[in-house]
């Protein structure tokens, strides 16, 4: 299933291509604007962005769903003339040098401080605003209260805790922790690095060339190693049915998972966020939103502003329903995610928190794709191969440097 919470996979982010879609039924080709959205895998939201295009009276918008590899899809159609007058997607630097998206910092007004900070970071570049995020999907560790009772183990405020409780709650059937079916490697680096206080790119330098990056990895490595973790699990760890059936006492997973776990479990669960290293390093929770933007060669590019400003800024009761009404989502305006009653109590209620107070970009404008793998391959050796953490990352650290002279010189 195709959902919000891909942002989070630290696959590609911004990207692109023509596909076969439905649309609004109102006006031809030539006439209404082109808006493209991915294949939401949410019952519903098809037919509700549909709905908001039909309802916006200045000028027709068709709706275009996208199926399949909507990155590569999107990518390809932003170099010709051909693509969409909007469209969703994250904002890259790359993107920007190549003159494809336009700022949109004019359009937010009064709003601005309205929209969370942390969020609207992650669609800034240079400065400049490229998109009006949509809504806010994030990553954190659900705990079995009730298990972790009985074991006489505390919910873990550090990673050496964590490590600990993992073993601990590891008894009979029942694993510790589920993090992925490759040991957490895939989801687990970049709450690895924030923990220790460090970042995969600050101020266009490498942000792991640290030692502190090694041990960091090293406890993925150390976990792994543990007894403690669930491996071959039917799902991934973006499905909370190894949590809920009771084969894990806690699981990384998603905030959209929690109104399945609620239905299962009631209020036997709470949540946290990644636990700090120690001193000087910090929680965290990845956090991803894609956003609203504008295709600069479009030939409408007042219109194309003007509805996304009235959708994305003006339209607050259409921003809820998109974010709570399909799937689960929080708002990215602080305004809407306060009154919302799904997000006001409990779980919920603590994931809006930790996306205040701990959220960090999952897929930032700077780190590319190149970047990304590299340092994902770096993880995934350390953690499953068991290669040296100082080497592998000393190795990615180069590519990135190399990536980073080439988008900064």
């Amino acid at each position: 299933m195709i959902s919000r919470r891909r942002l989070l996979s630290l696959a590609g982010a911004s990207a692109l291509l023509a596909a076969c879609g439905s649309n609004t039924g109102r006006g031809g080709s030539g006439a209404a604007l082109r808006q493209w959205y991915h294949a939401y895998g949410e019952p519903g939201v098809q037919q509700a962005v549909e709905r908001y295009a039909k309802a916006f009276t200045k000028t027709p918008v068709d709706v275009q769903w996208n199926p399949g590899d909507y990155d590569s899809k999107l990518a390809t159609s932003l170099l010709s003339d051909g693509g969409p007058d909007v469209f969703e997607s994250t904002p890259q630097i790359s993107s920007v040098r190549a003159g494809q998206l336009v700022p949109l910092d004019d359009l937010f007004g009064d709003a601005k401080t309205d929209f969370s900070a942390s969020i609207l970071e992650t669609h800034t570049v240079e400065g400049r605003i490229y998109g009006i995020p949509q809504a806010v999907d994030m990553q954190m560790l659900f705990y079995r209260k009730s298990m972790l009772d009985r074991a006489g183990v505390q919910p873990p405020s550090t990673v050496d805790d964590l490590l600990d409780a993992a073993r601990r709650l590891s008894t009979g059937g029942v694993k510790g922790l589920f993090a992925g079916n490759d040991g957490g490697g895939g989801v687990l680096g970049g709450p690895a690095l924030w923990s220790a206080g460090l970042d995969y790119v600050r101020d266009r330098q490498v942000g792991f060339d640290d030692p502190l990056a090694a041990k960091a990895i090293g406890k993925l490595r150390d976990l792994y190693t543990s007894g403690g973790l669930l491996l071959g699990a039917v799902k991934d760890w973006a499905e909370p049915d190894a949590f809920t059936q009771g084969l894990v006492a806690m699981q990384w997973t998603g905030l959209w998972a929690v109104p399945a776990v609620q239905k299962a479990l009631g209020d036997d669960f709470g949540v946290l966020p990644f636990p700090s290293l120690g001193a000087g390093g910090r929680a965290s929770v990845p956090v991803g939103a894609f956003g609203a933007m504008v295709n600069a060669k479009s030939k409408r590019i007042d219109e194309a502003k003007e509805f996304v400003r009235w959708l994305w800024i003006e339209r607050t009761d259409y921003q809820e329903d998109f974010n709570l009404s399909y799937g689960f989502h929080i708002p990215p305006r602080k305004s809407i995610s306060d009154k919302a009653s799904k997000l006001t109590s409990g779980a919920a209620a603590d994931a809006v928190e930790f996306v205040r107070d701990n959220a960090k970009a999952s897929n930032p404008p700077d780190w590319t794709s190149v970047m990304r793998t590299a340092f994902n391959d770096a993880v995934s050796r350390v953690v499953r191969d068991g290669a040296p953490a100082d080497a592998e990352l000393r190795s990615a650290a180069g590519v990135v440097r190399d990536e980073l002279k080439r988008l900064y010189g």
